[in-house]
């Protein structure tokens, strides 16, 4: 599998969860489209991108498990986040929960509407190591109160690798009168995903990371109810349009002024070509990564001598192994330099005080991860202070 990915074939490279990695095929369509982009911009941009914009989200719709009107396009999750909390208004009376474990980026984002607003943001402590999904939700309702307006949660956690019960979460918030923001950036390719089952109300994600679509593709879902309140961060020609035949939600963010919308285009050709590696299509290659990725942290436990953090029902296709308290920046660029081996050391505020965190697609072997322990042993045991 590794002759379809550009990857550097010297590396040990263990990281897809962070940024993804896009097939070779995949980018070659990306590239006809820029070709033709190019070719001729106007007719590209003004005749042909509508209509393609529009195959590219029925294609995004079926795979998501939604309705192609409450989809749209934006770069990355971190963009869609955004775009719906400084679209909503928040007062001092109000509340927005969210957990220990948010990714920073959303987190950074929530501090700022709070902060402009008044608003109080609310922290869930949930604990890492983890027996089971069920702390997960009740870690979050305890901080739930008659003020709580939005919950920002996690569907697949950045930082530990767990999975969260976000169904389960969302149900119990919806059930107190609660919106929940979504940040799923790693779930689309990873877990199998329904948005309409689910019942957020907003979830914004990439294409980029487990779909292996190019750089720059990502999604926002918005409940066709709550879409009048969200506006994107760039105003541009589609807040006055005049046209009827499509929704202002769509009308603002399918156009905020120029660019290479060619990452999005190729969406479907991602969907296409991962599920064809595998006669079992994508629920073949999301169980293929998923059980590479327990096997990878049984293994790394055995080499580490340390307990599973977690119980396997919330791992992906990402799992995360404590590693002794000291530098994860050090440690993590000893692996880069001394092994040519390219995995996040994650720093944690909490003990254990790092964590090493192993991404599974299918282009990684047994043997990268075998050499990844057998380096780290060879860190931890000629530092200590690493």
């Amino acid at each position: 599998m590794r002759k379809f990915w550009s990857l550097d074939p010297d590396c040990t490279f263990l990281n897809h969860g962070s940024f993804g990695a896009c097939p070779i095929p995949v980018l070659e369509v990306q590239q006809e489209f820029r070709s033709r982009l190019e070719r001729q911009p106007l007719r590209f941009l003004g005749r042909e991108f509508e209509p393609l914009l529009d195959q590219a989200r029925e294609s995004l719709a079926e795979f998501v498990g939604a309705s192609v009107e409450e989809l749209v396009f934006v770069p990355n999750a971190t963009t869609g986040v955004n775009a719906v909390l400084r679209s909503l208004t928040f007062s001092p009376s109000d509340e927005l929960l969210t957990t220990s474990q948010e990714y920073n980026a959303c987190r950074n984002a929530l501090d700022f509407v709070a902060e402009r607003s008044g608003a109080k943001v609310v922290v869930a402590e949930v604990p890492f190591p983890i027996d089971s999904p069920n702390q997960v939700t009740e870690a979050i309702l305890a901080k739930v109160s008659d003020r709580t307006r939005l919950a920002l949660i996690d569907h697949v956690i950045s930082q530990t690798g767990i999975v969260f019960p976000i169904a389960q979460v969302i149900q119990a918030l919806s059930e107190r009168g609660i919106d929940a923001l979504i940040d799923g950036a790693h779930a689309p390719g990873m877990v199998d995903l329904n948005l309409s089952q689910l019942g957020a109300t907003y979830y914004a994600s990439t294409c980029h990371k487990w779909m292996c679509a190019p750089k720059g593709a990502a999604f926002l879902y918005v409940k066709k109810e709550k879409q009048a309140e969200i506006r994107p961060l760039t105003i541009s020609h589609g807040a006055n349009s005049p046209r009827r035949d499509r929704s202002r939600f769509q009308l603002e963010f399918d156009w905020m002024g120029t660019h290479d919308p060619t990452a999005y285009l190729t969406v479907p050709s991602a969907i296409e070509f991962m599920n064809s590696l595998l006669p079992g299509g994508w629920a073949e290659l999301r169980a293929n990564n998923r059980s590479k990725a327990i096997a990878a942290r049984t293994h790394l436990c055995h080499l580490l001598n340390v307990a599973p953090p977690c119980p396997e029902e919330m791992i992906g296709s990402l799992a995360t192994i404590p590693l002794p308290d000291g530098s994860y920046v050090e440690l993590q660029d000893a692996l880069y330099e001394k092994f040519n081996i390219e995995v996040p050391i994650v720093p944690f505020p909490q003990a254990p005080n790092r964590l090493v965190r192993i991404s599974a697609q299918i282009y990684n072997t047994v043997q990268q991860y075998d050499y990844l322990g057998k380096s780290l042993q060879s860190l931890l045991q000629s530092n200590s202070s690493q």
